[in-house]
């Protein structure tokens, strides 16, 4: 399995330190609104490289941090006059509920920030004893970039060129602005009741070193795979590993992943656009979450994604490609070409997360498995869905029950047919869609199955 080390700039073989086990830390979202789909084709990403570390036979223990303190968070809390762990329990709530219904696996620890504050201090603490860190006059604790001779090696960026000698309080900033970043940030009225004592005084910590202490007490101070979106690169996760490589003197991550941006329609997303949606926007559009996870997938993850209604709209015409060749599938001998595209579709994904040419792979199969007769195949579907996580297996779920809501569509429509009022029944069938499921007319009547 090979991938793409944003660390060296190549394609480097992705082999686990100890125990066949890769241990992944993933930066997760920060819980002060609903996750928007860009979001999501990051959590995607990292959930297809989850699945071709599994694939290949490998274990894995992953680690998603949930930030639920920082500028954004707390400044949300404190508009809605509620408590921070109030405000936060909402979109972390609502975060665990879209990963479920766009298939993505669960990682095995999703520590949140405000629950590992000892750890952090600990962690600014041995900065400080280390010299590379200190408090300035305000009771704020920053970081020495100068102090750190490898700083910058991440973002491949000459720093001795750039603004430096700033300090940096916000937790985000651009690459102009160089400089020392907090670690720890003094208590300020506006940030009302949130804070927490320290040897420095009242305060929290800043959005960096959460990261840096969260992953190496669940990982190890020397872990595989640390991956993201390529906006974290600079400054979060530059300043994640001045910050624990200063403290442990140990390299702190082997390979760094990075996803580029999602467009919507070609522009950068933003509500003042009119082109920011969330995952609720997509579903109550009649969009399912089997779809919207095609659609992020179908990419490489290197690559901008260009999202468009047009493309979800395609991609229900390719599950139902799809779903009506694995419905003919069984399972017995695996013909030799059906394996051969087993063979490309291992080999794509194995290529640096090549989803393109896998789902390539795919198509033949179905195309084969359509002209050649689909004895054979189930096991190769199944191997493939392994990965991308979009096929249905409808014969598992043929006697699954029918929702009432579904049924009445479903009783409407077969009226709407027997008064030949076809565009109410087109309209019907759409609507049925809409709801997760697909309907098919025969001289028996209609059939109808989950999408």
């Amino acid at each position: 399995m090979n991938v793409y080390n944003s660390l060296t700039r190549r394609i480097e073989e992705l082999k686990p330190i100890a125990d066949n086990t890769v241990r992944l830390y993933t930066c997760g979202p920060t819980v002060y609104n609903f996750a928007h789909i860009g979001n999501f084709r990051a959590y995607a990403f990292e959930d297809i490289l989850r699945r071709v570390i599994q694939f290949n036979g490998m274990k894995i223990r992953q680690v998603m941090n949930l930030t639920d303190v920082d500028d954004k968070t707390i400044r949300g809390a404190n508009a809605a006059g509620v408590a921070l762990t109030d405000y936060t329990k909402t979109y972390k709530d609502a975060f665990f509920a879209d990963l479920k219904k766009l298939n993505i696996q669960p990682a095995e620890v999703y520590p949140a920030a405000t629950d590992h504050i000892p750890e952090m201090i600990a962690l600014v603490e041995k900065l400080m004893e280390k010299g590379v860190a200190y408090q300035s006059d305000d009771g704020s604790v920053y970081f020495k970039v100068r102090e750190f001779p490898g700083y910058g090696k991440l973002a491949h960026i000459d720093f001795d060129n750039q603004r430096t000698g700033l300090r940096c309080a916000d937790d985000e900033y651009d690459k102009e602005n160089v400089g020392d970043f907090a670690l720890w940030k003094a208590w300020e009225p506006s940030d009302g009741p949130v804070g927490w004592d320290s040897p420095w005084g009242r305060g929290r910590p800043g959005w960096h070193i959460e990261c840096s202490a969260m992953s190496m007490k669940y990982l190890g101070e020397t872990f595989d795979l640390h991956t993201g979106g390529i906006d974290n690169l600079f400054p979060h996760h530059e300043n994640e590993i001045a910050q624990a490589e200063a403290a442990t003197g140990k390299e702190f991550v082997r390979t760094w992943m990075h996803c580029a941006h999602l467009r919507v329609n070609g522009e950068k997303m933003s509500k003042s656009a009119g082109n920011f949606f969330t995952l609720r926007d997509l579903l109550e559009k009649g969009y399912t979450g089997r779809e919207i996870r095609y659609v992020l997938i179908n990419a490489h993850y290197r690559s901008g994604l260009n999202f468009a209604f047009s493309a979800l709209d395609d991609a229900r015409k390719a599950l139902t490609r799809i779903d009506a060749c694995v419905a003919q599938a069984t399972a017995g001998e695996v013909p030799d070409w059906a394996q051969k595209h087993l063979d490309d579709f291992t080999a794509a994904v194995n290529d640096d997360l090549n989803i393109p040419s896998a789902f390539a792979a795919l198509f033949a199969l179905v195309r084969d498995a359509n002209g050649k007769g689909a004895a054979g195949t189930l096991d190769v579907f199944r191997r493939m869905d392994e990965v991308l996580g979009v096929v249905f297996f409808g014969n598992e779920r043929k006697n699954e029950e029918i929702p009432a809501d579904v049924q009445a569509l479903l009783d409407a429509r077969a009226e709407a047919r027997k008064a030949k009022n076809w565009a109410e029944s087109d309209r019907l069938r759409d609507e049925i869609a809409a709801a997760g499921w697909a309907v098919k007319d025969s001289k028996e009547g209609q059939t109808c199955t989950r999408r």
